[in-house]
């Protein structure tokens, strides 16, 4: 068994994890843009010949720190490449950077380069030459944050070039996307139940051909003439051949076993004839009826009462003018309407306005990326008739400016967050006073937008009729600035319930969905608590921990959900203790730290109070983070209150801490007074609040306050805690 790391275009994640698991990979779990699996090398035969999915499969062969081209130059040496490659072979490098002091992606794969064929010279006095195109051996260097992963690419080329194309148009779609679109659609679902496949503007034909290789059985790289491993000193010949000869039996069968239900069109005759090339050398044209025809003359083929309707049109990006697109899109929604009832529909739009262009209520909605374009795979069930009505009635002015504003922290915002693989985020907060609410972002693993919009109780001089009708307008314009179905938006008025604003119950629903944030999982629920086991504003905070923790002891007081505990475990810490006094927000920790993989003895749970903790615990620990509620009452344990109790809490937490050990220290109180003369003698103090507030905060940066305490050492013959008595 080795461990192998497959890559994909971002969006299909979740569909390449399943995907690896049904070829037989172990332990296939997600990660941005790709899926870490371990298998057999006859499973990673499987996977570069079988998935429709994976851009890459990758072997990593070294991980190092490379903060320079020294330290790289060193780091490939220490591989033992004549293991991998013969003297008389050819290589190639690819190599990306990101986050890291060595800048150059060409350089870096020149130094690589340098340093295997250095020991082949120095080893052998011969040396492999480079061949770009396609090499014996070609090596991936992957530098992020100044660490290097070297690792063999078993493709060599990317996968999604399956072999069959030989003309595409201006804006060709990846075969890889093309299978995750015919996949969310439901197509071999549709295909098994007797429907047929049309595309109204297939182009050349990459839709309908990976959907007839996709129930044919066909192994999408039956007909490619090389892969990565072919050249490579570790390639098992009799074991690729076995793959190779099961994968042409099951083909030969599929193919005779194929129905011919594939339909395309498209106006320009250009594109009818690429498709039917295209079909001949993918070996399917036989079952396809190809026509030229505008997409305002679709419809179902004769004697098919259902089918999948599949589609990308042009997003004005390279086809066409952007103002052109609203007015196919909405031909294409009334086509659909009119004439395909009792049919499934799946449309690749450029983005939200265009999707909505087709005034159809979409199933779900999956993000995509169409190379670096994101767009939006909308899917419908559709039924005769379906209509979203243009008109509304009109927005009020202040209504109209919130739209303004949400649709320009939109644009502002959703990108960076999806670049840092933020998928949980503030839009909105107050911005405008009369619209006194937090509109939150939850985008769920498949592409859904979940909006939690939280009222703050407007002021007593504001009529109750006026708050109900601007929260009605809030709820509105989030909808449709989001393009966010209502069942998907939770609204709630931001009020204390008991034991603290964070304890507060609201519902009994018990829904729970996963979202991403640097590159780790957790569990949301936005209806049953006021929070939704997320603070989003302390993102930066639990990153600061995952700087921190690496070898440490790792104690998490108030833990909440535990996503403080799941950061510290992913920065290297030695161990975790989360504290809290409620079990089920233990058990929803507990929850976060298995999704993540941290489980067993190394990671506890402990149902108690945090001072009396302290006070019982004799362990000690090098990192310590503490983000106390504003106030409690629960009856388990004494009252609290952040202001009155946190140097006492901090004093405690100084016995418990290693030496140089240190204290984050975080709370929401927005008139807290932080007793810094009651903790010096014990604590060097740094007010990191500034550096603590996400982007997404930036409007109100009063959200939170943070510390960074770090214990200091014990002058000989001295007390460190005498004086150091808490005010009260």
């Amino acid at each position: 068994m080795s461990d192998y790391y497959a890559t994909c275009p971002k969006g299909l994640e979740y569909l390449l994890r399943d995907e690896l698991a049904a070829l037989g990979a172990d332990d296939a779990h997600e990660t941005l843009a790709g899926v870490r699996f371990s298998s057999s090398l006859e499973t990673a035969y499987r996977a570069c010949l079988w998935s429709r999915l994976a851009s890459r499969i990758l072997l990593p062969l070294a991980e190092f720190d490379a903060v320079d081209d020294d330290a790289l130059y060193l780091g490939v040496q220490a591989i033992d490449w004549e293991a991998h490659l013969s003297s008389g072979g050819t290589l190639a490098v690819d190599a990306d950077t990101s986050q890291s002091r060595l800048t150059h992606s060409q350089f870096i794969a020149r130094r690589v380069k340098d340093a295997v064929v250095d020991q082949f010279s120095r080893n052998l006095g011969a040396r492999p030459d480079v061949e770009v195109e396609e090499p014996d051996l070609r090596i991936n260097l992957h530098l992020r944050r100044d660490r290097a992963t070297v690792s063999l690419d078993l493709a060599g080329t990317p996968l999604h070039r399956r072999g069959w194309r030989r003309t595409q148009g201006e804006a060709p779609l990846k075969e890889n996307l093309a299978a995750a679109m015919l996949l969310r659609a439901g197509w071999p679902e549709v295909y098994a139940g007797g429907g047929s496949l049309l595309d109204p503007m297939c182009g050349s034909g990459t839709l309908l051909i990976e959907g007839a290789l996709m129930v044919a059985d066909v192994a999408p790289g039956l007909q490619r003439s090389y892969f990565g491993f072919l050249g490579w000193r570790q390639h098992d010949q009799a074991l690729w051949a076995s793959v190779l000869d099961e994968a042409r039996q099951r083909a030969e069968s599929g193919l005779r076993a194929l129905r011919s239900v594939f339909f395309g069109s498209d106006s320009d005759p250009q594109m009818i004839q690429a498709a039917k090339h295209n079909a001949q050398a993918a070996g399917v044209a036989g079952f396809f009826t190809l026509q030229r025809q505008d997409v305002a003359h679709a419809a179902p083929p004769p004697g098919s009462a259902t089918g999948l309707l599949i589609t990308n049109p042009p997003y004005g990006q390279r086809l066409g003018e952007r103002a052109e697109m609203p007015g196919l899109y909405r031909q294409l929604g009334e086509v659909l309407r009119t004439r395909f009832g009792g049919w499934r529909a799946a449309v690749l739009a450029g983005d939200v306005e265009l999707g909505r262009a087709l005034r159809l209520r979409p199933e779900r909605r999956y993000a995509l990326y169409n190379g670096a374009l994101k767009t939006v795979l909308l899917t419908f069930a559709i039924h005769a008739h379906d209509h979203v009505p243009d008109e509304r009635p009109p927005l009020s002015a202040g209504a109209a400016m919130l739209r303004n504003r949400l649709e320009k922290n939109l644009r502002r915002l959703r990108k960076q967050m999806l670049r840092d693989d933020i998928h949980a985020w503030r839009a909105y907060d107050q911005d405008l006073p009369e619209y006194a609410a937090a509109i939150d972002v939850y985008n769920d693993v498949h592409g859904d937008d979940h909006l939690h919009i939280q009222e703050y109780r407007a002021p007593a001089a504001v009529p109750e009729d006026l708050a109900r009708t601007r929260m009605r307008e809030v709820a509105r314009v989030a909808t449709e600035v989001f393009a966010v179905p209502r069942e998907r938006v939770v609204l709630k008025t931001r009020e204390r319930g008991s034991g603290g604003a964070r304890y507060g119950k609201f519902d009994e629903r018990d829904e729970y969905f996963e979202v991403r944030e640097g590159g780790l999982r957790f569990l949301v629920n936005l209806t049953d608590y006021l929070d939704t086991g997320l603070f989003l504003d302390h993102r930066l905070v639990r990153a600061k921990l995952r700087e921190l923790a690496a070898g440490a002891r790792f104690l998490n007081l108030f833990a909440y959900t535990a996503t403080a505990s799941v950061y510290a475990a992913a920065g290297g810490a030695s161990a975790t203790t989360s504290v809290d006094l409620s079990a089920p927000y233990l058990d929803w920790a507990s929850r976060n730290l298995a999704l993540n993989g941290f489980t067993g003895p190394r990671h506890q749970l402990v149902q108690r109070d945090a001072l009396e903790f302290l006070r019982r615990d004799h362990g000690h620990y090098g990192l310590i983070f503490v983000d106390p509620p504003t106030f409690s009452n629960s009856k388990r344990a004494g009252d609290f209150s952040v202001q009155r109790d946190h140097a006492e809490l901090l004093l405690a937490c100084a016995e418990r801490l290693d030496s140089g050990g240190m204290v984050v220290f975080s709370n929401n109180f927005r008139r807290f007074k932080f007793d810094r003369e009651a903790l010096e003698g014990c604590f060097s103090i740094e007010d990191w609040t500034t550096p603590s507030i996400p982007v997404d905060f930036a409007r109100r940066t009063a959200i939170h306050r943070c510390w960074l305490l770090r214990k200091r050492a014990p002058v000989p013959g001295s007390n460190p805690w005498e004086g150091a008595s808490p005010k009260r």
